[in-house]
């Protein structure tokens, strides 16, 4: 198995074929600069994932994001036309995203292990199982945007840990042992969250 960012990549572009982001969904649509928009955003998702800049994990939230901007776009658009203010929640929603994108892609912490990196399949199924969590937790309200920052910074902690120990091509049961404890803790505090009866269901 390769390293878990290119298999995350490979997902996120099935995401994105799946989304339908992608020139051929423009059909007979009015809003051709939104559309590009977005198809430029989704390029840059990608390219964060590529270069480390962008977890596999904040991929997935960023992918929803567009992908709930693109119903919406349907939806306005399902009577044949959208309203200039229409456009104008569209446009403003896309500028949001395009600046969170970027401000990952300005990120210097960038993870990225090696191509010839150990491999930890285990490891790297916990480590997306969390990640689904954490978006579930988003978008339930029960994590909120700042606490989901937050274990993102963990989860960013814990892949730079896993490329350190990829670094020479072997990772230990020693290692194995550390980057599972990791992952169990951050899975813990978000299950934690998630099932916090003093919050409120958003």
């Amino acid at each position: 198995m390769k390293s878990k960012f290119f298999t995350a990549s490979l997902l996120a572009s099935a995401m994105f074929a799946g989304l339908g982001i992608a020139p051929a969904m423009a059909q007979g649509t009015s809003t051709p600069r939104i559309d590009q928009a977005q198809q430029a955003i989704g390029t840059r998702i990608q390219q964060g994932m590529a270069s480390g800049h962008i977890t596999p994990s904040e991929a997935q939230m960023l992918i929803r994001r567009d992908r709930d901007i693109q119903m919406r776009e349907a939806q306005y658009k399902s009577n044949g036309n959208t309203t200039p203010q229409e456009r104008q929640q569209l446009r403003n929603d896309l500028g949001t995203l395009n600046a969170d994108v970027e401000r990952m892609m300005a990120n210097n912490d960038v993870v990225r292990p090696p191509a010839n990196a150990g491999n930890t399949p285990g490891i790297d199924n916990r480590e997306y199982q969390v990640s689904r969590r954490i978006e579930e937790g988003v978008r339930s309200g029960r994590i909120t945007q700042r606490e989901a920052r937050r274990l993102q910074s963990r989860e960013r902690e814990i892949a730079r840990h896993e490329a350190f120990f990829k670094s020479d091509g072997v990772v230990t049961r020693q290692e194995r042992r550390q980057l599972s404890d990791e992952i169990s803790a951050l899975r813990n505090e978000v299950e934690r969250l998630i099932n916090d009866d003093r919050r409120g269901r958003g």
